[in-house]
């Protein structure tokens, strides 16, 4: 049986169109987020600039960050082969401070997804279940927030040794526990809601409402509280970087590059310690005010305001 062309003509532009619709309504969307979160949209431009940039180093690097030439030693910024200048090694500053966007965002990144996923699976059983459970983690969580994150870095550290691995392994540690509070809050009303009501009378198990009725609505919150702790994450990097205890050699970091043993030539040649510290200030402000607009869209108590 064959349609008519009126029928072929209509069938073939609802297929085309539809995709078409999806995209124009993505794209006002945006353009609404953008125009209403102007902050927001320039914290979600830094942070796509510097996520290009670290991953097209080996392009967008001019040199070796570890070439050394002890013929290009404390060159000025705004020489035509060295805008950033060079370090007291004669390594070029702008490469190095590329490179070491790679490892900041690198960890900044992995820490964040890690300490997330485990925030939010404590929050959500911690919630839910009650009880004993709820008691033990939220007394976990108490005495675990009396120190301070860059305390309890220096000593992950000391006792993991100064490798990549057990860097990212402290940090995850250390944050994992900012945002238990804030999803325990959100799962103790989404708890007594109607649908999880009606998932429990069909006879589904504490397992599927948790992982398939309750995490899901709290994947908004989830994102907040990531894009409010990456900022977090990237400065108690620098910060150890800085202290040296994190690991050295071919690994560039910005905090790295602020460490003692650069600051000791301050004086002399400010520009390696301000283009890198530049860098790292500009991303985390772009950070924190993504992390806000998120927070005023995706939360329901901020919508109106």
């Amino acid at each position: 049986m064959t349609l008519p062309l009126e029928a072929k003509d209509t069938a073939t532009m609802a297929t085309t169109s539809l995709p078409l619709y999806r995209r124009q309504k993505y794209l006002l969307r945006a353009w609404y987020l953008a125009r209403t979160k102007p902050l927001g949209t320039v914290g979600a431009l830094i942070i796509a600039f510097f996520a290009i940039l670290a991953l097209a180093a080996p392009i967008a690097a001019p040199y070796d960050p570890n070439l050394t030439n002890p013929d290009r030693v404390f060159v000025r910024p705004g020489a035509s082969d060295a805008w950033f200048g060079t370090d007291m090694l004669g390594r070029d500053m702008l490469s190095r401070t590329i490179y070491g966007a790679r490892t900041s965002m690198l960890v900044g990144v992995a820490v964040t997804v890690a300490a997330t996923i485990i925030a939010g699976g404590l929050g959500i059983t911690s919630a839910y279940l009650g009880g004993k459970v709820d008691l033990i983690v939220q007394r976990f969580i108490d005495a675990k927030s009396a120190f301070p994150s860059l305390l309890l870095a220096l000593a992950f550290m000391a006792a993991f040794g100064p490798s990549f691995a057990s860097l990212i392994i402290a940090l995850t540690l250390i944050f994992s526990s900012r945002g238990v509070r804030v999803i325990r809050s959100q799962v103790l009303s989404i708890r007594e809601t109607p649908y999880v009501d009606a998932a429990r009378s069909i006879g589904a198990n504490t397992f599927r409402i948790m992982v398939r009725h309750v995490a899901p609505n709290t994947f908004g919150l989830m994102m907040v509280v990531a894009t409010t702790s990456i900022g977090s994450v990237i400065i108690v990097e620098a910060s150890l970087s800085f202290l040296g205890v994190t690991p050295g050699g071919v690994v560039i970091s910005w905090g790295g590059l602020l460490a003692s043993r650069m600051m000791r030539h301050f004086a002399e040649a400010p520009w390696m310690v301000l283009f890198p510290g530049f860098a790292l200030t500009i991303l985390v402000f772009g950070v924190n005010v993504l992390g806000d607009a998120l927070r005023d869209v995706m939360d329901p108590r901020m919508r109106g305001r």
